[in-house]
């Protein structure tokens, strides 16, 4: 069995599980059951309550109870329990802490590190939050990995012969994921993904909420300061009607009084399927866009994806299969439990990392769900505007992965560069995560403004390295980014940057390859003016392929220029660097 738990941390449930006997296996809490709502409640002596006690406590007591604070991780929002202060991530802890307790009951022994599962579209603030609760929970977080690759790697763990490219439809309590995926040979290839941190079934739950408060004359958010007792126990009953509504095609919700009883003279409104999908409406108009834009960035057509898996309790809604079947032309997949699939996922991770022989013919790859790049000035006539944002690493790249982009000093005789990084998608910085900075100094003085190459690499757990080269003078300066690293010792970090220069493939700093370089560069003056358009495409091939960061893409380049040269009568002596004619 393996040492690692396995944690789904959700917005309106959590859980985990154990690779145990060759299988992962969900472990229940202490009141047998294997989900525990992710709420955590203040009673009345100020004893801490998690779960089902506190899950009963919101209803009757909201202000003492704190939920859905999964939506505020990675930021400074504080949430107020009776006299009590508390961020995210201590709430976060308290439900972590929880499940770590009812896995060591389980298995008789204390249990120290962990894997646990984000939504792919967290930034990482939102990542570095979560493995901040992790270890105020006393958890080492081994790793953290996106729910639908957990979701995949259950599917995967129980069909290892299968090859076939899928798309895993992720809509929780609180969050929407899509990853787009292909698995052959026991390997799951992750090839792009999308989502929404604040759009999930409690947003259809509000919708219910807020329609029958309207009927009544009321807003939502101001019946929640006027009237909180009621809005919470009505906001059950839509919780309740909503999952009536899975198999029936109607149901009536019961309207509490002021104070928030219910009783036989309560007023009852019905709603139906279709009225349920038609307040759902705009929602399921944000679905469609990250499926949009995973389709996109995997450059795939519907007609290419062979299975549709649904994750997420919002999945079982009527309105969500059916939207998703009429989307994609077939029917999707739940054969496994919604709820539990990506804790079982996180479990099969552990196994991977402890590398249990069970699933020792199973290999997974990520990518990285942000563009990654650096802040650039523009100039727009005479006029130079700063705050602009230049990816090098785009979204959606294979990890672990290096690359690099040109940039130069804005100024004549600029000899310091501060190279700010930023994670984002938007072409400003300012919309975007600035993540660190990298300052450059002793620059010799030129004319004109400095070439420089800025290096990113970028690894499975989530550590950037940044590195600034001039090839004037071959000065490297780096910085190695680890707010957002899962969890490392400072020894883990070591090897980590160790493992990382086995990544970087810059053939540019090959003095052989510069020498290459140097001596076409010469011999397209000496080649027939016919042969010399073609010539200079094989050189700009080969530069292009240097930049690549792709040791097949760059050999390929490097050989189709030599057999050129020498079809063209040149024969080029690494040894020598000459020019020899036929």
């Amino acid at each position: 069995m393996t040492q690692i738990l396995g944690i789904d941390l959700g917005t309106t449930n959590s859980l985990c599980a154990l690779f145990e006997s060759g299988q992962p296996q969900l472990i229940r809490n202490a009141h047998n059951q294997v989900l525990t709502p992710s709420v955590v409640g203040v009673l009345p002596d100020g004893q801490v309550v998690v779960g089902a006690p506190a899950n009963e406590l919101r209803i009757t007591q909201p202000d003492r109870c704190g939920a859905c604070f999964k939506r505020y991780m990675g930021t400074d929002r504080k949430l107020q329990l009776a006299d009590k202060t508390f961020s995210a991530v201590e709430l976060s802890s308290l439900v972590l802490r929880s499940l770590k307790q009812d896995a060591e009951a389980h298995v008789g022994r204390t249990l120290s590190d962990a894997v646990i599962t984000v939504p792919a579209y967290f930034n990482d603030n939102q990542r570095k939050a979560t493995k901040m609760a992790g270890e105020l929970a006393g958890l080492h977080v081994r790793r953290i990995i996106n729910e639908p690759t957990a979701a995949a790697l259950t599917y995967g763990f129980h069909d290892r012969e299968a090859e076939k490219k899928l798309i895993v439809i992720d809509l929780g309590g609180g969050t929407f994921d899509v990853t787009v995926m292909e698995i052959f040979e026991g390997t799951l290839e992750i090839i792009s993904t999308a989502g929404e941190s604040f759009l999930g079934g409690e947003d259809f739950t509000d919708r219910l909420t807020a329609a029958v408060l309207r009927q009544l004359g009321l807003q939502l958010e101001t019946a929640e300061l006027k009237q909180p007792l009621r809005v919470a126990r009505l906001r059950q009953e839509c919780e309740r009607v909503k999952r009536e509504l899975l198999t029936q095609a109607a149901g009536k919700v019961r309207v509490p009084h002021e104070n928030g009883e219910l009783n036989d003279n309560c007023q009852r409104v019905k709603l139906t399927r279709e009225q349920f999908a038609k307040l759902s409406g705009k929602l399921m108009q944000r679905i469609t866009a990250p499926i949009d834009k995973a389709l996109r960035d995997a450059s795939c057509d519907l007609d290419e994806i062979e299975d549709v898996i649904l994750v997420g309790g919002a999945t079982r809604m009527p309105l969500i299969r059916e939207f998703v079947e009429t989307y994609f032309r077939k029917k999707p997949i739940c054969d496994l439990n919604p709820d539990e699939v990506v804790a079982l996922g996180a479990a099969v991770q552990s196994a991977l990392i402890d590398d249990d022989r069970a699933v020792d013919d199973m290999v997974m790859t990520d990518v990285c769900p942000f563009t990654l790049g650096v802040e650039v000035a523009k100039q727009f006539g005479n006029q130079i505007m700063e705050g602009y944002y230049t990816p090098v690493i785009h979204r959606n790249t294979t990890i672990p992965v290096s690359r690099e982009e040109q940039f130069s000093t804005l100024r004549s005789n600029q000899t310091e560069i501060e190279i700010r990084i930023y994670q984002g998608e938007s072409r400003k910085v300012k919309d975007n995560l600035c993540l660190g900075e990298l300052t450059v100094t002793g620059i010799p003085p030129s004319a004109e403004p400095t070439p420089f190459l800025c290096r990113f690499t970028y690894d499975i757990n989530g550590i950037l390295e940044v590195e600034a080269y001039l090839p004037s003078t071959g000065q490297k300066v780096s910085t190695v980014l680890t707010q957002h690293a899962r969890s490392l010792s400072d020894h883990e970090l070591e090897e980590a940057v160790e493992r990382m220069q086995q990544i970087k493939f810059y053939p540019r700093d090959q003095v052989e390859n510069q020498n290459l370089l140097l001596f076409v560069e010469r011999v397209v003056g000496e080649v027939n003016p016919m042969h010399r358009q073609q010539l200079e495409e094989a050189i700009d091939g080969f530069e292009a392929a240097m930049a690549s960061g792709d040791r097949e893409v760059f050999q390929s380049m490097r050989d189709h220029l030599l057999l050129m040269l020498s079809q063209l009568g040149f024969v080029y002596n690494e040894d020598q660097d000459v020019i020899d004619h036929d």
